[in-house]
Protein backbone atom coordinates (compact mmCIF):
# COMPACT_ATOMS: atom_id res chain seq x y z
CA UNK A 1 0.00 0.00 0.00
CA UNK A 2 1.53 3.27 -0.83
CA UNK A 3 1.51 5.46 2.25
CA UNK A 4 3.11 8.60 1.97
CA UNK A 5 1.70 11.41 -0.33
CA UNK A 6 5.26 11.41 -1.85
CA UNK A 7 5.00 7.39 -2.64
CA UNK A 8 1.70 8.36 -4.43
CA UNK A 9 2.88 10.99 -6.40
CA UNK A 10 5.86 8.91 -7.65
CA UNK A 11 3.35 6.23 -8.37
CA UNK A 12 1.59 8.46 -10.14
CA UNK A 13 3.77 9.93 -12.70
CA UNK A 14 4.37 6.42 -13.88
CA UNK A 15 1.46 4.48 -13.45
CA UNK A 16 -0.98 5.78 -16.57
CA UNK A 17 -0.03 3.74 -19.56
CA UNK A 18 -0.51 5.74 -22.56
CA UNK A 19 1.74 8.71 -21.27
CA UNK A 20 1.71 11.74 -18.86
CA UNK A 21 -1.68 13.41 -21.02
CA UNK A 22 -4.47 11.48 -21.83
CA UNK A 23 -7.44 13.71 -23.31
CA UNK A 24 -10.97 12.39 -22.93
CA UNK A 25 -13.64 12.99 -20.18
CA UNK A 26 -15.08 9.11 -20.26
CA UNK A 27 -12.51 7.58 -17.52
CA UNK A 28 -12.44 10.45 -15.07
CA UNK A 29 -16.02 10.69 -15.53
CA UNK A 30 -16.71 7.34 -14.86
CA UNK A 31 -14.86 7.59 -11.58
CA UNK A 32 -16.51 10.98 -10.35
CA UNK A 33 -20.28 9.34 -10.71
CA UNK A 34 -18.44 6.22 -8.70
CA UNK A 35 -17.33 8.67 -5.32
CA UNK A 36 -20.74 10.74 -6.18
CA UNK A 37 -18.75 13.57 -6.68
CA UNK A 38 -21.63 16.36 -6.94
CA UNK A 39 -20.92 20.25 -5.42
CA UNK A 40 -23.87 21.68 -3.58
CA UNK A 41 -22.18 24.96 -3.93
CA UNK A 42 -21.53 27.22 -6.66
CA UNK A 43 -18.59 25.94 -9.01
CA UNK A 44 -16.11 28.69 -11.38
CA UNK A 45 -14.12 27.15 -13.86
CA UNK A 46 -11.25 29.16 -14.93
CA UNK A 47 -9.32 28.84 -18.86
CA UNK A 48 -7.15 30.27 -20.80
CA UNK A 49 -3.35 30.50 -22.11
CA UNK A 50 -2.00 32.63 -19.39
CA UNK A 51 -3.55 35.10 -16.15
CA UNK A 52 -5.52 31.46 -15.18
CA UNK A 53 -3.71 31.60 -11.99
CA UNK A 54 -3.91 34.90 -11.07
CA UNK A 55 -7.60 35.19 -11.27
CA UNK A 56 -8.18 31.77 -9.13
CA UNK A 57 -6.05 34.25 -6.60
CA UNK A 58 -8.21 36.83 -6.84
CA UNK A 59 -11.48 35.09 -6.26
CA UNK A 60 -9.98 32.86 -3.46
CA UNK A 61 -8.74 35.84 -1.76
CA UNK A 62 -11.79 37.83 -2.25
CA UNK A 63 -14.51 35.13 -1.42
CA UNK A 64 -11.96 34.24 2.07
CA UNK A 65 -12.21 38.00 2.72
CA UNK A 66 -15.68 37.96 2.27
CA UNK A 67 -15.88 35.39 4.84
CA UNK A 68 -17.19 32.34 2.64
CA UNK A 69 -15.29 29.25 2.63
CA UNK A 70 -12.81 28.60 -0.68
CA UNK A 71 -11.63 25.12 -2.17
CA UNK A 72 -9.22 25.95 -4.76
CA UNK A 73 -7.33 23.98 -7.53
CA UNK A 74 -4.51 25.33 -9.39
CA UNK A 75 -2.02 23.71 -11.27
CA UNK A 76 1.24 23.26 -11.31
CA UNK A 77 2.79 23.49 -8.17
CA UNK A 78 6.03 25.32 -7.60
CA UNK A 79 7.57 23.57 -4.58
CA UNK A 80 4.68 21.18 -3.06
CA UNK A 81 2.12 19.42 -4.51
CA UNK A 82 -0.45 20.43 -1.88
CA UNK A 83 -0.08 23.98 -3.40
CA UNK A 84 -2.57 22.59 -5.86
CA UNK A 85 -4.94 22.19 -3.33
CA UNK A 86 -6.24 24.92 -1.07
CA UNK A 87 -8.93 25.30 1.50
CA UNK A 88 -9.44 28.89 2.40
CA UNK A 89 -5.98 30.11 0.29
CA UNK A 90 -3.81 27.07 2.37
CA UNK A 91 -2.36 24.51 1.17
CA UNK A 92 -4.02 20.81 2.25
CA UNK A 93 -2.09 18.66 4.89
CA UNK A 94 -0.50 15.33 2.89
CA UNK A 95 -2.64 13.10 5.00
CA UNK A 96 -5.82 14.92 3.43
CA UNK A 97 -4.49 14.33 0.07
CA UNK A 98 -3.44 10.71 0.97
CA UNK A 99 -7.12 9.79 2.15
CA UNK A 100 -8.69 11.41 -1.01
CA UNK A 101 -6.28 9.29 -3.59
CA UNK A 102 -7.43 5.70 -1.08
CA UNK A 103 -10.84 6.80 -2.27
CA UNK A 104 -10.24 6.94 -5.54
CA UNK A 105 -8.19 3.69 -5.50
CA UNK A 106 -11.05 1.91 -3.81
CA UNK A 107 -13.66 2.49 -6.70
CA UNK A 108 -11.80 3.40 -10.03
CA UNK A 109 -11.63 -0.75 -10.43
CA UNK A 110 -9.70 -1.23 -13.77
CA UNK A 111 -10.31 2.41 -15.12
CA UNK A 112 -6.72 4.29 -15.32
CA UNK A 113 -6.61 7.42 -14.53
CA UNK A 114 -3.82 10.28 -15.27
CA UNK A 115 -1.84 12.12 -12.51
CA UNK A 116 -3.68 15.56 -13.18
CA UNK A 117 -7.14 13.41 -13.07
CA UNK A 118 -6.56 11.94 -9.77
CA UNK A 119 -5.27 15.69 -8.69
CA UNK A 120 -9.05 17.06 -9.73
CA UNK A 121 -10.96 14.16 -8.07
CA UNK A 122 -9.23 14.41 -5.03
CA UNK A 123 -9.75 18.28 -4.63
CA UNK A 124 -13.12 18.11 -5.30
CA UNK A 125 -13.46 15.40 -3.29
CA UNK A 126 -11.83 16.88 -0.46
CA UNK A 127 -13.76 20.43 -1.33
CA UNK A 128 -17.12 18.88 -0.60
CA UNK A 129 -16.08 16.77 2.70
CA UNK A 130 -14.21 20.48 4.16
CA UNK A 131 -18.32 21.61 2.95
CA UNK A 132 -16.88 24.90 1.08
CA UNK A 133 -18.92 27.40 -0.04
CA UNK A 134 -17.48 28.18 -3.03
CA UNK A 135 -14.60 25.71 -5.98
CA UNK A 136 -12.63 27.71 -7.86
CA UNK A 137 -11.14 25.42 -10.52
CA UNK A 138 -8.39 25.51 -12.34
CA UNK A 139 -8.05 23.81 -16.25
CA UNK A 140 -4.92 22.23 -16.63
CA UNK A 141 -4.38 21.86 -20.01
CA UNK A 142 -7.15 23.60 -22.76
CA UNK A 143 -10.84 23.14 -21.33
CA UNK A 144 -13.49 20.99 -23.64
CA UNK A 145 -11.37 17.13 -22.70
CA UNK A 146 -9.61 18.80 -19.31
CA UNK A 147 -10.29 16.76 -16.47
CA UNK A 148 -11.78 19.90 -14.98
CA UNK A 149 -14.42 19.96 -17.53
CA UNK A 150 -16.15 16.93 -15.45
CA UNK A 151 -17.86 19.38 -13.44
CA UNK A 152 -20.37 21.73 -14.57
CA UNK A 153 -19.43 25.44 -14.19
CA UNK A 154 -22.00 27.79 -12.68
CA UNK A 155 -19.67 30.70 -13.83
CA UNK A 156 -16.63 29.94 -16.50
CA UNK A 157 -13.81 32.36 -17.37
CA UNK A 158 -11.34 32.17 -20.13
CA UNK A 159 -9.02 34.43 -19.49
CA UNK A 160 -7.08 34.86 -22.62
CA UNK A 161 -6.53 32.79 -25.96
CA UNK A 162 -2.91 32.72 -27.77
CA UNK A 163 -1.18 29.03 -29.01
CA UNK A 164 0.82 27.23 -26.12
CA UNK A 165 0.65 23.02 -26.19
CA UNK A 166 -0.29 23.04 -29.80
CA UNK A 167 0.43 19.10 -30.18
CA UNK A 168 -2.82 18.81 -27.56
CA UNK A 169 -4.95 22.05 -28.79
CA UNK A 170 -4.18 23.27 -32.23
CA UNK A 171 -2.26 25.60 -33.85
CA UNK A 172 -4.61 28.24 -35.12
CA UNK A 173 -6.24 30.52 -32.40
CA UNK A 174 -9.23 29.59 -33.41
CA UNK A 175 -8.94 25.52 -32.89
CA UNK A 176 -7.61 26.96 -29.37
CA UNK A 177 -10.35 29.15 -28.55
CA UNK A 178 -13.21 26.39 -29.43
CA UNK A 179 -11.21 24.05 -26.93
CA UNK A 180 -11.37 26.37 -24.52
CA UNK A 181 -15.11 27.53 -24.19
CA UNK A 182 -15.61 23.61 -23.89
CA UNK A 183 -16.05 24.71 -19.75
CA UNK A 184 -18.90 27.27 -20.97
CA UNK A 185 -22.27 26.16 -19.58
CA UNK A 186 -25.99 26.71 -21.26
CA UNK A 187 -27.66 29.44 -19.85
CA UNK A 188 -24.80 30.42 -17.01
CA UNK A 189 -22.55 33.24 -17.51
CA UNK A 190 -19.06 33.22 -19.49
CA UNK A 191 -16.56 35.90 -18.75
CA UNK A 192 -13.92 36.70 -21.52
CA UNK A 193 -11.25 38.87 -20.75
CA UNK A 194 -10.15 38.93 -24.53
CA UNK A 195 -11.92 41.32 -26.87
CA UNK A 196 -12.24 40.42 -29.96
CA UNK A 197 -12.74 36.64 -28.69
CA UNK A 198 -11.86 34.23 -31.35
CA UNK A 199 -14.73 33.67 -33.17
CA UNK A 200 -14.99 30.08 -32.50
CA UNK A 201 -15.43 31.09 -28.82
CA UNK A 202 -18.22 33.60 -29.82
CA UNK A 203 -19.57 30.99 -31.96
CA UNK A 204 -19.63 27.70 -29.21
CA UNK A 205 -21.05 30.32 -26.52
CA UNK A 206 -23.56 31.39 -29.17
CA UNK A 207 -24.64 28.15 -29.64
CA UNK A 208 -25.15 26.59 -26.67
CA UNK A 209 -26.99 29.68 -25.07
CA UNK A 210 -24.19 30.51 -22.44
CA UNK A 211 -24.16 34.07 -21.25
CA UNK A 212 -21.15 35.47 -23.07
CA UNK A 213 -19.60 38.49 -20.59
CA UNK A 214 -16.90 40.35 -22.81
CA UNK A 215 -14.31 42.57 -21.67
CA UNK A 216 -14.59 46.04 -22.92
CA UNK A 217 -18.20 45.17 -23.65
CA UNK A 218 -20.21 44.11 -21.07
CA UNK A 219 -17.48 44.91 -18.28
CA UNK A 220 -14.55 47.77 -17.98
CA UNK A 221 -12.10 49.27 -16.39
CA UNK A 222 -9.95 52.45 -16.14
CA UNK A 223 -7.28 53.08 -13.84
CA UNK A 224 -6.60 56.70 -12.33
CA UNK A 225 -3.31 57.90 -12.91
CA UNK A 226 -1.89 54.39 -11.48
CA UNK A 227 -3.44 54.33 -7.74
CA UNK A 228 -6.74 53.47 -8.69
CA UNK A 229 -9.20 51.99 -10.64
CA UNK A 230 -12.36 51.51 -11.29
CA UNK A 231 -14.56 48.86 -12.50
CA UNK A 232 -18.08 48.97 -14.50
CA UNK A 233 -20.64 45.69 -14.94
CA UNK A 234 -22.98 46.53 -17.71
CA UNK A 235 -24.11 43.22 -18.72
CA UNK A 236 -26.85 42.98 -21.77
CA UNK A 237 -30.49 43.36 -20.29
CA UNK A 238 -30.80 39.50 -21.67
CA UNK A 239 -28.53 38.30 -19.31
CA UNK A 240 -30.85 38.88 -16.62
CA UNK A 241 -27.75 40.19 -14.45
CA UNK A 242 -27.65 43.49 -12.45
CA UNK A 243 -25.01 45.90 -13.58
CA UNK A 244 -22.46 47.64 -11.08
CA UNK A 245 -19.66 49.91 -10.51
CA UNK A 246 -17.04 49.78 -7.75
CA UNK A 247 -15.35 52.74 -7.82
CA UNK A 248 -11.75 53.66 -6.38
CA UNK A 249 -10.14 50.23 -5.89
CA UNK A 250 -6.91 49.58 -5.11
CA UNK A 251 -4.18 48.40 -7.29
CA UNK A 252 -3.63 45.16 -6.45
CA UNK A 253 -0.65 43.29 -4.73
CA UNK A 254 0.08 41.23 -8.39
CA UNK A 255 2.34 42.96 -10.49
CA UNK A 256 2.27 43.38 -13.92
CA UNK A 257 0.55 46.02 -16.62
CA UNK A 258 -1.67 43.05 -17.13
CA UNK A 259 -3.18 42.31 -13.75
CA UNK A 260 -5.67 44.99 -13.33
CA UNK A 261 -7.59 43.26 -16.62
CA UNK A 262 -7.08 39.43 -14.48
CA UNK A 263 -9.07 41.28 -11.41
CA UNK A 264 -11.88 42.72 -13.24
CA UNK A 265 -12.21 38.96 -14.83
CA UNK A 266 -12.67 37.87 -11.12
CA UNK A 267 -14.66 41.04 -10.46
CA UNK A 268 -17.15 39.77 -13.02
CA UNK A 269 -17.40 36.49 -11.83
CA UNK A 270 -18.56 38.05 -7.81
CA UNK A 271 -21.31 40.24 -10.33
CA UNK A 272 -22.06 36.76 -11.64
CA UNK A 273 -22.78 34.76 -8.70
CA UNK A 274 -23.40 37.57 -6.07
CA UNK A 275 -27.04 36.27 -6.01
CA UNK A 276 -25.45 32.73 -4.09
CA UNK A 277 -21.90 34.82 -2.84
CA UNK A 278 -22.64 38.55 -1.90
CA UNK A 279 -19.34 40.30 -1.82
CA UNK A 280 -19.44 43.60 0.00
CA UNK A 281 -16.49 46.60 -1.21
CA UNK A 282 -14.28 45.93 1.81
CA UNK A 283 -14.02 42.24 0.97
CA UNK A 284 -13.03 43.29 -2.57
CA UNK A 285 -10.58 45.65 -1.52
CA UNK A 286 -8.88 43.35 1.12
CA UNK A 287 -8.62 40.53 -1.32
CA UNK A 288 -7.26 42.84 -4.08
CA UNK A 289 -4.21 44.11 -1.83
CA UNK A 290 -3.30 40.78 -0.17
CA UNK A 291 -3.54 38.69 -2.87
CA UNK A 292 -0.84 36.09 -3.59
CA UNK A 293 0.50 34.15 -6.26
CA UNK A 294 3.95 33.29 -6.20
CA UNK A 295 6.30 33.55 -9.81
CA UNK A 296 3.73 35.49 -11.50
CA UNK A 297 5.95 38.95 -11.90
CA UNK A 298 6.54 38.11 -8.84
CA UNK A 299 9.05 41.41 -7.15
CA UNK A 300 11.85 40.09 -4.63
CA UNK A 301 12.27 42.05 -1.78
CA UNK A 302 16.06 44.03 -1.20
CA UNK A 303 18.37 44.43 -4.25
CA UNK A 304 19.22 44.04 -6.87
CA UNK A 305 15.91 44.05 -7.48
CA UNK A 306 14.80 40.53 -8.66
CA UNK A 307 11.93 38.93 -10.60
CA UNK A 308 10.21 35.87 -10.89
CA UNK A 309 7.89 35.14 -13.51
CA UNK A 310 6.82 31.39 -15.02
CA UNK A 311 6.13 32.45 -18.12
CA UNK A 312 6.72 30.10 -21.00
CA UNK A 313 4.81 31.27 -23.88
CA UNK A 314 4.81 34.14 -26.66
CA UNK A 315 1.74 35.69 -24.92
CA UNK A 316 3.48 35.30 -21.49
CA UNK A 317 6.46 37.02 -22.89
CA UNK A 318 4.57 39.96 -24.59
CA UNK A 319 3.02 40.49 -20.69
CA UNK A 320 6.81 40.20 -19.34
CA UNK A 321 8.23 42.82 -21.59
CA UNK A 322 5.79 45.36 -20.81
CA UNK A 323 5.75 45.15 -17.12
CA UNK A 324 10.11 45.31 -17.33
CA UNK A 325 9.50 48.38 -19.45
CA UNK A 326 7.27 49.85 -16.51
CA UNK A 327 10.14 48.91 -13.71
CA UNK A 328 12.68 51.79 -13.16
CA UNK A 329 15.73 51.98 -15.07
CA UNK A 330 18.08 49.27 -14.42
CA UNK A 331 22.17 49.18 -15.58
CA UNK A 332 22.76 46.22 -16.10
CA UNK A 333 19.98 43.22 -17.07
CA UNK A 334 20.46 39.84 -16.40
CA UNK A 335 18.20 37.06 -17.36
CA UNK A 336 18.40 33.93 -15.39
CA UNK A 337 17.09 31.66 -18.20
CA UNK A 338 15.54 28.29 -19.50
CA UNK A 339 13.20 26.69 -21.05
CA UNK A 340 11.09 23.45 -21.83
CA UNK A 341 12.18 21.83 -25.44
CA UNK A 342 8.36 21.48 -26.13
CA UNK A 343 8.11 25.71 -25.92
CA UNK A 344 8.17 28.09 -28.54
CA UNK A 345 11.64 29.54 -27.46
CA UNK A 346 11.98 31.80 -31.01
CA UNK A 347 8.38 33.12 -30.52
CA UNK A 348 9.50 34.20 -26.65
CA UNK A 349 13.29 35.21 -27.69
CA UNK A 350 11.97 37.61 -30.67
CA UNK A 351 9.61 39.05 -28.18
CA UNK A 352 11.87 39.75 -24.86
CA UNK A 353 15.21 39.61 -25.48
CA UNK A 354 15.75 43.73 -26.23
CA UNK A 355 15.16 43.51 -22.14
CA UNK A 356 18.78 42.31 -21.35
CA UNK A 357 22.14 42.70 -21.59
CA UNK A 358 23.31 39.45 -20.46
CA UNK A 359 22.21 35.66 -20.16
CA UNK A 360 22.61 33.04 -17.76
CA UNK A 361 21.30 30.00 -19.13
CA UNK A 362 21.37 26.65 -17.81
CA UNK A 363 19.17 22.87 -18.50
CA UNK A 364 16.35 22.11 -16.31
CA UNK A 365 16.43 18.59 -14.79
CA UNK A 366 14.02 16.99 -16.39
CA UNK A 367 13.25 14.93 -19.71
CA UNK A 368 11.60 17.71 -21.24
CA UNK A 369 14.37 20.93 -20.55
CA UNK A 370 16.82 21.72 -23.43
CA UNK A 371 20.43 21.14 -23.11
CA UNK A 372 22.67 24.07 -22.48
CA UNK A 373 24.02 23.31 -25.48
CA UNK A 374 20.28 23.64 -27.31
CA UNK A 375 19.84 26.95 -25.43
CA UNK A 376 23.12 28.60 -26.10
CA UNK A 377 22.44 27.70 -30.09
CA UNK A 378 18.86 29.51 -29.87
CA UNK A 379 20.21 32.71 -28.28
CA UNK A 380 23.23 32.91 -30.66
CA UNK A 381 20.37 32.17 -33.76
CA UNK A 382 18.46 35.42 -32.46
CA UNK A 383 21.76 37.67 -31.93
CA UNK A 384 22.46 37.15 -27.83
CA UNK A 385 26.07 38.30 -27.56
CA UNK A 386 26.74 37.91 -23.63
CA UNK A 387 25.58 34.11 -22.59
CA UNK A 388 27.01 32.42 -19.63
CA UNK A 389 26.44 28.78 -19.65
CA UNK A 390 25.78 27.04 -15.94
CA UNK A 391 25.26 23.48 -14.79
CA UNK A 392 21.71 23.98 -13.25
CA UNK A 393 19.06 27.11 -13.05
CA UNK A 394 20.66 26.98 -8.91
CA UNK A 395 24.34 28.41 -9.98
CA UNK A 396 23.04 30.68 -12.45
CA UNK A 397 20.43 32.37 -10.35
CA UNK A 398 24.09 32.46 -7.34
CA UNK A 399 26.34 34.15 -9.88
CA UNK A 400 23.76 36.44 -11.28
CA UNK A 401 23.57 37.44 -7.88
CA UNK A 402 27.32 37.65 -7.31
CA UNK A 403 27.84 39.48 -10.16
CA UNK A 404 25.01 42.23 -9.88
CA UNK A 405 25.46 45.64 -8.31
CA UNK A 406 22.54 47.22 -6.21
CA UNK A 407 21.57 49.32 -9.75
CA UNK A 408 21.21 45.91 -11.55
CA UNK A 409 18.00 43.90 -12.58
CA UNK A 410 17.54 39.95 -12.38
CA UNK A 411 14.38 38.32 -13.92
CA UNK A 412 14.38 34.66 -13.56
CA UNK A 413 12.25 33.14 -15.99
CA UNK A 414 10.85 30.53 -19.14
CA UNK A 415 9.11 27.63 -17.42
CA UNK A 416 7.38 27.08 -13.69
CA UNK A 417 10.61 24.79 -12.96
CA UNK A 418 13.25 28.10 -14.00
CA UNK A 419 11.00 29.85 -11.30
CA UNK A 420 10.99 26.81 -9.00
CA UNK A 421 14.62 26.10 -9.13
CA UNK A 422 15.58 29.32 -7.52
CA UNK A 423 12.31 29.12 -5.03
CA UNK A 424 13.88 26.54 -3.56
CA UNK A 425 17.25 28.34 -2.71
CA UNK A 426 15.42 31.49 -1.43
Amino acid sequence: MKKTLQDWLSHLETAHSSGLIDMGLERVGEVKTRMGLTPQCPVVVVAGTNGKGSVCAYLSQIYKQAGFKVGTLTSPHILRFNERIAVNTRPVSDEAIVAAFERIEAVRGDISLTYFEFNTLAAVDIFIREQVDVMVLEVGLGGRLDAVNVFDADCAVVTSVDLDHQAFLGDTVEQVGFEKAGVFRSGKPAVCGQNPPPESLRRHAEAIGAKLLLVKEDFDFNTLENVQWNYRFQPKVSDGLTPKRRNALPFPALRGAYQIGNAACALTVLECLGDRLPVDIGAVKRGLLLVENPGRFQVLPGRPLTVLDVGHNPHAARALRKSLINLAFAQNRIAVFSMLADKDIDGVLDIIKDQFDEWYVAPLNMPRGMTSEALQEKLTQHGIGKIKVFEHVKAAYQAALARASENDRIVVFGSFHTVADVMATL
